[in-house]
This record gives C-alpha cells, sequence and structure tokens, in this order.
C-alpha cells in the first residue's frame, strides 16, 4: 500500500510516519471519504448473497408458533437445519432465496450508508488521529445503525414478506411492493421501523466497537491480515447476535403483519398495536424464550456474514 494510504486510513491501525514526504496534516474528512461508503456497500452486498438462505430459515422460525396467529400458530420447524431442508423439499431450493431483490437493495443502501457513516464519523471526531476510543465507537455505531436501517427500512419489510410466502403467489420485489402500497400505503412500508431502528443500533453498537477494539488489540500479535479480521468479526458476531434477537424476533412479526387500509369484512389482520404490545403478547402467550427463537441461525448467519464483510471491506482498502 502507498505511503498517502498510510497515513490518511486510521482504521486500518497504522499510525502516521514523519517524514519529508509526509503531505500536510489532514482534516478527519479529506479527498478518499467515499471509500468506507463504497467499500461497505459492496462487502454488504457480498456477504449477503453468501448467507441469505439462513436469514430465510431465522424469518420462519421468528414467525412460527404465534398463539394469537392463526396463520404462524403451528411450530411447523423444529430448526434451522429441519426449516432448510423442509423448504428445500416442499418448496424448492429457490424459496430459500425469496427475498435476495429487497435483500441485496437494502444491503445496498443499508449497508453503504451504515460503514460509511460509522467510519466518517470516527474520523471526523477523532481528527483524523487513528486513535481508539470505545465511547466515540459505540455513539457513532448507534447513529449510523439508526439512520440506515429507518432509510433502508421499506426494503426490510418487503424481504421478510417475501421470506415468509417463499413461493406461494409471488409475484417478484415489484409484486411484493404494489401489494404492501395499495393495500396498506406508504406506511405499511414503514411497518415496524422503531424496533428495526433500535435493532440497527443495538447490532452495530455492539458489532462495530467490539471489531475495532478486537482488531487494535489483535494487531501486535496476527497483524493487520485477514486471520486478524477473521477472529475479530466472529468474536463481533457473537456479541450482536445475543443483544439482538430479541429485537429481531419482534421486528419480523410487525413487518409480517398486515394493517389494511380498509378493513376487509370488518376483520383487520393486525395483531399488535406495537412494539412493546408484541414483546408483552410473546411473552405472556409463548414464554420468554420466545424472544430467542431463531437465534441460531441468527448467530450462525451473522458469524460468516461478517466475516464475510470485513474480510471483503479490509480487502477492498487495500487495493486502493
Amino acid at each position: 500500500m502507498c505511503r498517502a494510504a498510510e497515513i490518511r486510513d486510521p482504521e486500518q491501525g497504522v499510525a502516521p510516519t514523519a517524514g519529508p514526504a509526509q503531505p500536510a496534516k489532514q482534516s478527519g474528512m479529506g479527498d478518499r471519504d467515499w471509500q468506507p461508503f463504497v467499500y461497505g456497500g459492496l462487502a454488504s452486498v457480498t456477504a449477503e448473497f453468501g448467507t441469505f438462505p439462513i436469514d430465510t430459515t431465522k424469518t420462519r422460525l421468528q414467525i412460527q408458533g404465534q398463539k394469537i396467529d392463526s396463520k404462524h400458530a403451528q411450530l411447523k420447524y423444529r430448526g434451522m437445519t429441519d426449516a432448510l431442508l423442509q423448504i428445500s423439499r416442499q418448496e424448492g431450493v429457490r424459496a430459500l432465496y425469496s427475498g435476495i431483490g429487497p435483500a441485496v437493495l437494502r444491503q445496498a443502501t443499508y449497508g453503504t450508508i451504515k460503514f460509511g457513516t460509522y467510519y466518517s464519523l470516527k474520523r471526523l471526531v477523532s481528527h483524523g488521529s487513528g486513535e481508539e476510543d470505545v465511547r466515540v465507537n459505540v455513539c457513532c455505531a448507534v447513529v449510523a445503525g439508526i439512520v440506515s436501517s429507518a432509510i433502508a427500512n421499506p426494503t426490510d419489510v418487503l424481504k421478510v414478506r417475501m421470506q415468509v410466502l417463499g413461493n406461494q403467489g409471488q409475484r417478484g420485489i415489484l409484486g411484493c411492493f404494489q401489494d404492501v402500497y395499495h393495500q396498506e400505503g406508504v406506511a405499511g412500508l414503514w411497518r415496524g421501523v422503531g424496533p428495526t431502528a433500535q435493532r440497527a443500533a443495538v447490532i452495530a453498537a455492539v458489532e462495530l466497537p467490539v471489531y475495532d477494539f478486537c482488531k487494535h488489540h489483535l494487531m501486535s500479535s496476527l497483524g493487520n491480515h485477514i486471520s486478524n479480521h477473521f477472529v475479530s468479526s466472529f468474536i463481533a458476531s457473537l456479541g450482536s447476535a445475543v443483544a439482538s434477537t430479541p429485537l429481531d424476533v419482534i421486528r419480523t412479526r410487525l413487518m409480517n403483519q398486515k394493517k389494511l387500509k380498509k378493513e376487509v369484512g370488518g376483520t383487520s389482520c393486525r395483531i399488535y398495536t406495537g412494539s412493546i404490545d408484541c414483546l408483552v403478547q410473546t411473552v405472556k402467550n409463548e414464554g420468554l424464550l420466545a424472544l430467542y427463537k431463531g437465534f441460531i441461525p441468527t448467530w450462525v448467519r451473522m458469524g460468516p456474514w461478517n466475516i464475510i464483510f470485513f474480510v471483503t471491506y479490509e480487502q477492498l482498502k487495500q487495493l486502493y
């Protein structure tokens, strides 16, 4: 990597080197501020393609067993592996990728904004010094998570709806969008935005600072190499899975329910009035452990997802 790249990229853990060839001190926001946004989006899309079938099993597991929802009251799947096998046999392997369109679109927006905002805020606050401050990292991550998830929420709604339906009556991303828009209005596209933003904030607040912390402290033993990125991302994924799964269950259930603009037959498809009601009803009817439905596929997916993302991100940084 060139000397100028070492000076301008503090998150790689390379300290600026004094010398006659050193350019004027950067303000922290320079001519390569586009990198975290572009690399974050590309790495997110790459990771999404590699782990999407696991995400589909997580969604199916999270919506089943709702005693107050007759459509999803049955416990159809015993776990992640059983869900993978049943979906493949009954609906075809293609069903495991139902919703991949909006998922990729989501990562292209959510991932781009989230990681770009996080690293740009870090540079801005630290004035390009490259020093790691856990409190600053957490605050930057929370802001990045909330903003990016709120903007990308419509694609998340479409993804969940398509994953639940599988191959049953799907018309693609445009057909799903038209159904949501015509039946529920614009508000339907932001269904579950509250817990989605909360979940994103929790994941970002745990995942990004933990990754940076581990990477920084492993630098002396593993260096700035793939082995360091692998270990750091795996540790970060466990923490974010434990912290975010309850919110993920709530947001998935809220996104899947419909609140029709015109009630059909005097009844509405809405089951929960909000995230708090969903939390209370879920615990009351299914027990506290119901908040961790889909935890195994969540962690199993987050591990490879983070590994693919961070390794891809770091390699892209080293290319230019």
